[in-house]
């Protein structure tokens, strides 16, 4: 299996030592990796408008017009599966990752045994987004990624899996519950939720990245926040 990396940084040197330590990498795991480098964010947004298969972006975040973040809120925009790293030279940054669930950041100097360990997690977590639920519906089989799942919730007899639309079908959400990974959580009866899209959640409701607000079954609260401080 091929990897492709997309280093974006406005200094040559920081780039091209990054790139070195990432053919280091790639040697040790014995795995294939297309390296690409970009010297700001505007380059690589106009490359990356035709062309959206990155496994992994290392982004500088001090750039000159476009920093490292508003490049990376561009991408997210339309890519949850993407791995994300920061780089920078100032601690200060660090808050601004959690914004696009950042995978990382790292600081300058960029450390060998750091980067390597980093890698390790974008490459477990890119085996992960392979993973799919498969529905049978009308006739067609869909192949709907685990990323792109947000909820599923039951009404009666069906079970409706939130995506980037919506899948109804004949099944119990039991049967959903054993296809699925440790990324997605079972509340009560009726819902499941895949933890990495929660942003909020109170004694009665779970916010969604999306604005989505769920209500939330009596007694949830505390498994729930267990699940997600667990799957950190």
């Amino acid at each position: 299996m091929s990897y492709r990396v997309a280093i974006c940084d406005d200094s040559i040197t920081d780039a091209g030592y990054v790139q070195e330590l990432l053919t280091l990498w790639a040697e040790n795991r014995q795995v294939e990796i297309q390296t690409e480098m970009f010297c700001n964010g505007e380059a690589f947004l106009f490359h990356y408008a035709d062309d959206k298969a990155y496994d992994i972006l290392l982004l500088d975040i001090e750039m000159g017009a476009m920093d490292g973040v508003t490049m990376a809120k561009r991408v997210r925009q339309d890519n949850e599966a993407v791995q994300i790293v920061f780089i920078t030279g100032y601690s200060d940054y660090i808050a601004e990752g959690y914004e696009v669930a950042a995978l990382h950041y790292l600081m300058k100097p960029v450390n060998q045994d750091k980067l390597f360990a980093v890698l390790d997690r974008a490459l477990e977590k890119r085996k992960q987004n392979d993973r799919c639920l498969f529905l049978g519906l009308s006739g067609e089989m869909v192949r709907l990624p685990f990323y792109e799942i947000r909820y599923l919730d039951v009404h009666q007899n069906y079970v409706t899996v939130h995506g980037k639309q919506d899948y109804t079908v004949k099944r119990t959400l039991g049967d959903f519950e054993k296809e699925l990974d440790d990324r997605f959580c079972r509340i009560g009866r009726g819902m499941i939720l895949n933890l990495k899209y929660i942003r909020r959640v109170t004694k009665t409701e779970v916010h969604l990245s999306d604005g989505t607000v769920l209500s939330l079954p009596r007694g949830a609260y505390e498994p729930l926040n267990r699940a997600i401080i667990a799957h950190t």
